[in-house]
């Protein structure tokens, strides 16, 4: 009986340890992303960061008075923002990404995501 209770818990300790490198991965991704906030105000979209990668977050404020949007060219986001409104995107592939606004199509910037 020992021998199958110690058999047991030596496969759930296999199976624990392997759980555990599995995950490393994707939790030494989670603390390497980085999130940035993009600025609405005045009509106009601030500057993003030169640097981004795949994984970041884009925290997009509307410290404006009227509604927004942050619309990408490709389909790839389309958050509306209120006055005073936030709102977080993940940037999921590499590339650039020409953004508006859909209700102000004056109001224009891009995204540039390296791997």
């Amino acid at each position: 009986m020992s021998g199958a209770r110690s058999a047991s818990s030596h496969g759930l300790m296999v199976t624990l340890v392997g759980l555990a490198l599995a995950a490393a991965p994707a939790a030494a991704a989670a603390l390497s992303t980085k999130v940035y906030t993009v600025t609405i105000q005045q009509m106009s979209f601030g500057q993003p960061p030169k640097t981004l990668h795949v994984g970041d977050r884009i925290e997009w404020v509307n410290n404006d008075i009227f509604v927004h949007s942050a619309t990408a060219a490709d389909k790839s986001f389309d958050v509306e923002l209120k006055p005073k409104a936030r709102a977080t995107i993940v940037l999921r592939k590499p590339g650039t990404v020409s953004f508006i606004c859909r209700y102000h199509p004056g109001m224009k910037g891009q995204l540039v995501v390296a791997k």
